[in-house]
Parts: C-alpha cells; sequence; structure tokens
C-alpha cells in the first residue's frame, strides 16, 4: 500500500495526489505536522521537506522524484512520453510550474491572505490548536499585504501575465502538449489550486480564490481547464487520514 506524507494544501502534494488518482492508485494519507511532525518525516526519509512517498521499501522525497518513480513502477496510463524530445518538453513544462508559476501562486496567495480572514484560518494544519487559528485570522490584514508588497508587484504582473498566456495555451486544446494527459497538465493545475481553490478543498476553501485572478474574466477558461482535468483523474474529494480508523485507503 502506498502512504503519502503530506501537508493538505501543499500544491506540491497536490500534484502527487492528482498523479495517484490519474494512475488509479490506492493509498493512505499521513498529515504532517508542521515542526514536531517533521521531526519523525526527516527520521523516515532524511529531510523534512513534503511530499514524502513510501512505496513498500523505498521511500522517495520531492514531487518531481515521486512522479518518475511512480511512472516507472506504475506505468499505465503513462503521463510522459516515450520519444525523448517530447518527454524533454513535459518535463520542462512540470519544472516551469514547480519553480516559477509556484513562486507567483505563493505571493498572490499571500497577498489575499490579507483580506480572506477565513483563508487564513483555513489554510493551517487541522491539529493547530483552535485559539491560534482564532488568533491568526484576527490578525489585521495589512500584516499579511505588506509582507506580500515586499515581494513585489512586478512578480505580480508577470504571473498575471503567465495565466493569460496559459489560458490561451488550453483556449482550443485540452493538454498543454500533444493529444493525451501528461504531468504538464497535473504539475500546472496543482499549482492553480491556490488561486482558486477546487472542490476537494473541501469547505471553507472550495470556489474561494485570490481576488483579481480567480475572477478575472481571462483567466475564467483557464480555471475550467483546471476544473476538467479534475474531473478526468476523479480528483474531487480529499482523501482520508490513515488515522482514520474507519478507512484504510483512499483513491483521489
Amino acid at each position: 500500500m502506498l502512504e503519502l506524507h503530506q501537508f493538505r494544501h501543499s500544491t506540491f502534494c497536490e500534484k502527487v495526489r492528482l498523479i495517484l488518482a490519474a494512475k488509479r492508485l490506492d493509498y493512505t494519507v499521513v498529515e504532517v505536522t508542521p515542526g514536531f511532525g517533521q521531526l519523525a518525516l526527516f527520521r523516515l526519509s532524511g529531510q523534512r521537506q513534503v511530499p514524502v512517498l513510501v512505496d513498500g521499501s523505498e521511500v522517495i522525497a520531492d514531487s518531481s522524484a515521486i512522479a518518475l518513480h511512480l511512472e516507472a513502477h506504475y506505468p499505465t496510463p503513462s503521463l510522459l512520453p516515450v520519444e525523448p524530445r517530447a518527454r524533454a518538453q513535459v518535463l520542462l513544462l512540470e519544472d516551469w510550474a514547480d519553480t516559477a508559476l509556484a513562486a507567483g501562486g505563493r505571493m498572490a496567495l499571500l497577498q489575499a491572505m490579507g483580506t480572506d480572514s477565513v483563508v487564513r484560518g483555513a489554510l493551517l494544519p487541522d491539529a493547530t490548536p483552535a485559539p491560534l487559528r482564532s488568533l491568526l485570522g484576527a490578525l489585521p490584514g495589512d500584516l499579511f499585504a505588506g509582507v506580500g508588497e515586499v515581494m513585489g508587484r512586478s512578480e505580480r504582473q508577470q504571473l498575471q501575465t503567465n495565466l493569460e498566456q496559459l489560458a490561451a495555451l488550453v483556449s482550443s486544446h485540452p493538454y498543454l502538449f500533444g493529444d493525451q494527459l501528461s504531468l504538464a497538465d497535473l504539475a500546472v493545475a496543482a499549482q492553480l489550486s491556490l488561486l482558486l481553490f477546487p472542490a476537494s478543498a473541501g469547505a471553507p476553501l472550495a470556489g474561494r480564490g485570490v481576488a483579481g485572478v480567480a475572477d478575472h474574466p481571462l483567466l475564467e477558461g483557464l480555471f475550467r481547464w483546471r476544473d476538467a482535468i479534475y474531473a478526468e483523474v476523479g480528483r474531487q474529494a480529499e482523501p482520508v487520514s490513515a488515522a482514520d480508523p474507519e478507512s484504510a485507503s483512499a483513491a483521489a
């Protein structure tokens, strides 16, 4: 049985969940508590970052390494082309999503947290004590918005430009590369999950998003494309925790 160690709202963990869903693989989830829980993660994997996938005796850290492991060991359906040039193009798109798009998305979400106390509270780990959750929700929004400004307005504009270019790419084609679902689609879709939370994010996040992005008319088609990718792989519900005694596995 596959076991995914994750932060629920990490886009890189979401990327792995999308890959597992696309390959129709059952898995259990271990929700890592930031700080204390990362000590156990270090003992398991030799590092403190999520996601980490346990597959039998193998322990794999990093979403890209996990993607390659799953492609090698569970090749159906394939998410990477066999032809070297095509494979390289898909991997380049994945890397762009994991770096440039991810950085822009995090910055935009940080700015959005300044005006949305619900999002601030909901993004905390489930194990966060209620008083701390309430305290974060009550913090002045200007505190978060100010941090966003320090990160730079030019990055926000670059994100908007990139998203509009993505919207153009998917306006007349269901996939970013070729004629079938690939790792590039899943990597990009995962990063979009912080800009407009999908149904799988659950209450109260589902349907909320970054103002000026989630509701931008030029990006409506991009988020429809994202939702179509989610529907194709069946990723419309959140997996249950391995700690839940009523369920031993989940297929996202």
